[in-house]
């Protein structure tokens, strides 16, 4: 990675070591005193141009290099993501308001993201348009100079924290799956948005149904135009390519594990040791998706098969750490650090599979351009 990735590591590690609680394991409630520590850790990020690193200088970042967002991006989620939410309006949101955003729309928004004040939920997934982002129904009709919204987003994550909804809504019901989509900015307090926490095993604000009836909202809040939400969507998918770095939470937590008094046993030091090589190759592969993804190479194959890496590898180690820690697992105790919180890791572990594309629709990907790898070279 280099000497400036390196120095980095060091530099947030003793920053985060310094912010964070012993016991903490996540950002996502909304207790006064969680979300203290998340504006705390935001903030002093946002102070240091960390936040936005790689961002452009004119918008707040420093302009860093695709292997010191890596670091960053490591380092944040093995330590829980204690930018809680905000990594949605750092990693994509902004950016893709930076490339189709109006002037206005980057003057209001790229300054409250990047000082880690504004907090952003999608509004993609629908009852019946989840993987299928086409088949969406939420509809958008225009009425005396605004936009009138009604329908619903399920499985929105964060929606009771956010400010700001990245909603997409068809414009068109006439239009093919694809066409009359439009992408909306909109604000979370306007009169008729309801949210509704779904309870889960991850815990409190990971998952809302969201309602909009006869929501109202000027044509000023639509980003990259009427009917063109399939573009900004795909730049939003191209900015999602790169996955979330499980496996850096997963390295922690195996070696939290490495002196565990149940690895003497040898079925379990078995386990442990095939966990820590699938762990170094989901990093690898994730490494390559990185590389070949800031040469303008990356396809969905390398993407998928590094994200199918990541997941399988998040579940393998959260049910190893599970089996060692045995009942102790059930009653945490923050004196015992990061083993303290296996029942945590265990839980969140769960969505891995699910969250942000399927395990299924990553093996259908990485099959399709396998496919058309193939035909290309016939």
């Amino acid at each position: 990675m280099g000497s400036q990735a390196d120095d980095l590591r060091v530099r947030l590690r003793a920053l985060l070591a310094e912010l964070l609680p012993e016991d903490w394991t996540t950002s996502f409630a909304r207790d006064p005193a969680v979300q203290s520590v998340v504006a705390g850790v935001t903030g002093r990020l946002a102070s240091e141009k960390l936040l936005t690193l790689s961002w452009p200088k004119e918008y707040g970042g420093a302009e860093a290099d695709v292997w010191q967002q890596t670091v960053l991006r490591e380092e944040l989620w093995a330590h829980f993501e204690p930018r809680g939410p905000q990594y949605m309006g750092l990693n994509w949101v902004g950016p893709v308001i930076m490339e189709v955003g109006t002037a206005e729309q980057r003057a209001t928004h790229l300054p409250a993201i990047s000082a880690g004040q504004a907090v952003w939920c999608q509004g993609f997934s629908e009852p019946g348009a989840g993987s299928d982002l086409g088949a969406l129904q939420l509809s958008a009709r225009l009425d005396n100079g605004e936009w009138v919204l009604n329908g619903q987003k399920i499985w929105t994550s964060y929606a009771g924290l956010a400010q700001w909804c990245f909603l997409a809504a068809k414009t068109d019901k006439a239009a093919g799956k694809r066409e009359g989509i439009t992408i909306f900015l909109v604000p979370m307090d306007l009169p008729g948005i309801t949210v509704v926490p779904i309870e889960s095993i991850m815990g409190e604000q990971h998952l809302n149904e969201v309602f909009f009836d006869d929501v109202r909202i000027g044509g000023d809040a639509i980003l990259g135009g009427v009917g063109n939400g399939w573009d900004v969507i795909k730049l939003v998918l191209k900015h999602e390519r790169i996955g979330i770095p499980r496996y850096a939470r997963d390295e922690r937590v195996l070696a939290a594990l490495a002196g565990h008094g149940s690895l003497e046993e040898p079925t379990a030091l078995h386990s442990y040791a095939r966990a820590l090589v699938h762990a170094r190759v989901a990093r690898l592969l994730n490494y390559r998706a990185v590389a070949l993804n800031d040469a303008g190479r990356l396809t969905d194959r390398e993407a998928s098969i590094a994200r199918l890496a990541s997941i399988q590898l998040d579940q393998e180690v959260a049910q190893l750490a599970l089996d060692l820690a045995g009942a102790d697992a059930l009653a945490p105790d923050p004196s015992a650090g990061l083993l303290g919180r296996v029942e945590d890791v265990f839980r969140y572990a769960r969505s891995a599979t699910i969250a942000s594309g399927t395990i299924e629709v990553q093996r259908m990907l990485v099959a399709r351009s396998s496919i058309e790898g193939a035909r290309h070279a016939s």
